[in-house]
């Protein structure tokens, strides 16, 4: 009897600290967290953007950016480096094998595109290879949480400022979005649900308070629009690629 308590002692406990490491792996990589610095040149307050994974985090791509309260936009704070540069990491096929290629991506982060207004050689609303964006305003897509540290060029002396964050995941179809609802439209496909579009209204004169932006809508399916479609009934996963989008100013 006894040698039997000493056996199942031993193995509970080693169970136990079998979960405990596997606990201790999971916590210590979502504890991650990338820091990212961009417009390194230019001088002002500094937005400080901090990004939580959420459970549907997969790569996705990503933009924030900077309008007056009118909706006029100022500056690029980050954007995912493929659509920055408009090479994509599988964008082209040799011998079998995925390469880097030229990719157009419309609908990736079409809200964006639209209000930073500048057309490529395609006559989409995109940066590209041939007219891509600095090395100062990208960086890779992190795989977890970061944070972002970005100078704000205030040349306008403005106190209050709207802080955007748009984000796209490819393959997130859902019952709604799914593989066949636009089966002629090439860009959707890539998309599936449609980018989603995240907002906060920030006090630049205000160095203690954290924004927490909220989703106001969702981005043309294609990207052929630049309009905010507020309906977010039909979307699902696309709303926990993310836990949470904060905010804070800094000197």
């Amino acid at each position: 009897m006894k040698n039997n308590i000493i056996k199942i002692y031993i193995f509970t406990s080693f169970l136990f600290l079998l979960y405990s490491c596997g606990f201790n792996k999971t916590s210590s990589i979502d504890s991650v967290v990338d820091e990212i610095i961009t417009n390194p040149e230019l001088k002002g307050k500094k937005i400080i953007l901090s990004y939580s994974k959420g459970v549907s985090h997969n790569h996705p791509l990503m933009a924030c950016w900077v309008e007056d309260t009118n909706g006029n936009y100022l500056q690029t704070i980050y954007v995912a480096k493929s659509i920055a540069s408009g090479i994509f990491m599988h964008g082209a096929k040799k011998d079998g094998k995925w390469i880097p290629g030229q990719v157009y991506r419309p609908a990736a982060l079409p809200y964006w595109g639209h209000q930073r207004g500048s057309i490529n050689e395609k006559s989409l609303y995109l940066p590209s290879f041939q007219s891509p964006l600095p090395d100062a305003v990208t960086a890779a897509t992190p795989k977890g949480n970061f944070k972002i540290s970005s100078p704000f060029d205030n040349k306008n002396n403005l106190r209050f400022v709207k802080i955007l964050f748009e984000i796209n995941q490819s393959w997130d179809w859902n019952n709604y979005w799914s593989n066949e609802k636009f089966p002629e439209d090439e860009h959707y496909k890539t998309s599936s649900q449609p980018a989603i579009i995240y907002a906060a209204i920030i006090d630049l004169e205000n160095l203690t308070k954290n924004y927490d932006l909220l989703p106001i809508g969702h981005s043309h399916y294609s990207g052929k629009d630049g309009n905010v479609y507020t309906d977010l009934s039909t979307i699902t996963t696309a709303l926990s690629i993310s836990k949470s989008i904060k905010v804070k100013i800094e000197p």
